[in-house]
C-alpha cells in the first residue's frame, strides 16, 4: 500500500530537495502539497506594488489578500509539479494561516493523518547548529513521524536514497521498538539495520533486522552516539536515520532526547524522528540512541 505522505512546501531549494529525496524514499506515495500562507500574506515586491495603487486601507488588505491567494496557489501547484514529475501522486493544499507556518503544518498533519510529514532543514551542517525554526517546531509538537531531509546531498547520499538501507538507532527502549517498527512499516522492503551502543546491543531486536554494534572511539555522551550512528550510515550507504523521540510532555511537545537532538544537528542524511507517546521520565544513565 502507499505511504501516505504530508510535504511542508514554500518553494524554497530545501522544500524542493525534500520532495525529490522523500519521492526516492517513498515510491509512488500519495502526497499533499502544503503550503502555508501566514502573514503578510504576500511578497515585498507585491504588496510595495500594491500599495502604489490601492485607495485606502481597506482596499489595500483587499488586494493583497487576493493577490497573496493567487500567489499562494502558484506556488503550491509548482510543488505538485515536482511531486507528479518524481511519480507522486499529489495534490495541493494551502492553508492560510496566523499562527505561524509550523503550527500550521502540525494542524494538517492532524486533519490529513499522513504516514509521514516531510520538510527540509534549513541550517543543519551549516552556519546554525539546528533545525530551522520551521522545521524544529514541526518536529517538537508533530504526533506522527516526521522525515527531516538536509541540503546539500553529497552524490553519493542521494544515490542511496533509492535503494540504500535504513539504519535505526535502538537502546531496547519503547521508543527506539516505536522507531524500528516504523522503518520496517514506511520502508517496507528495504533492509533495516538497527545499530546499538555498548551496554544497548543486548536488548531484544527483530529477527528481519541486522543488529550492528556502533563504536564510540572511546567518546560518551549524546555527541559520541550521533556521530557513531552517522558514521555507520556513512559505511552502509543509508537511505536515512530513523531516531526515537523520548516521549511528549505535559505541553504536548515532544520531548527531543539528546542523542535525536545531536543527530539532527549533524546528520547528512535524511533523518525520521518517531515520537513516542509515553510520557517522559528522568534518567541518570548515558545517552542513547532511543533517547
Amino acid at each position: 500500500m502507499p505511504v501516505n505522505v504530508l510535504v511542508g512546501y514554500d518553494g524554497s531549494a530545501d522544500a524542493m530537495g525534500a520532495i525529490d529525496a522523500g519521492a526516492r524514499l517513498f515510491p509512488s506515495a500519495h502526497a499533499t502539497i502544503a503550503y502555508l500562507w501566514s502573514p503578510p500574506f504576500a511578497g515585498a515586491e507585491l504588496r510595495h506594488r500594491l500599495r502604489a495603487t490601492a485607495r485606502n486601507l481597506d482596499e489595500l488588505n483587499d488586494m493583497t489578500v487576493g493577490e497573496g491567494k493567487r500567489e499562494a496557489a502558484f506556488i503550491a501547484d509548482t510543488g505538485v509539479a515536482l511531486a507528479r514529475y518524481r511519480q507522486w501522486n499529489a495534490e495541493p493544499v494551502v492553508k492560510q494561516t496566523w499562527g505561524g507556518e509550523a503550527s500550521g503544518l502540525v494542524e494538517l498533519a492532524e486533519k490529513h493523518s499522513p504516514d509521514v510529514t516531510v520538510v527540509g532543514a534549513r541550517g543543519i551542517g551549516g552556519v546554525h547548529k539546528f533545525l530551522g525554526s520551521v522545521s524544529s517546531a514541526v518536529v517538537r509538537h508533530s504526533t506522527r513521524p516526521v522525515l527531516i531531509v538536509p541540503r546539500p546531498m553529497l552524490a553519493a547520499e542521494h544515490a542511496a536514497l533509492a535503494d540504500g538501507p535504513i539504519l535505526v538507532g535502538s537502546d531496547g527502549s519503547p521508543g527506539a521498538e516505536a522507531a524500528v517498527h516504523a522503518a520496517q512499516t514506511l520502508f517496507a522492503g528495504r533492509r533495516v539495520l538497527v545499530g546499538t551502543v555498548s551496554g544497548h546491543d543486548s536488548a531484544p531486536q527483530p529477527a528481519d533486522s541486522s543488529v550492528i554494534r556502533l563504536t564510540t572511539g572511546g567518546g560518551t555522551g549524546a555527541g559520541a552516539t550521533s556521530q557513531a550512528l552517522v558514521r555507520c550510515a556513512n559505511q552502509n550507504d543509508a537511505a536515512a536515520l530513523v531516531v526515537g523521540s523520548r516521549g511528549r510532555s505535559a505541553a504536548r511537545e515532544i520531548v527531543l532526547g539528546s542523542v535525536a537532538r545531536a543527530t539532527l544537528q549533524c546528520a547528512t542524511r535524511p533523518v525520521l524522528i518517531v515520537p513516542s507517546a509515553r510520557p517522559v521520565t528522568p534518567r541518570s544513565d548515558s545517552p542513547s540512541p532511543g533517547e
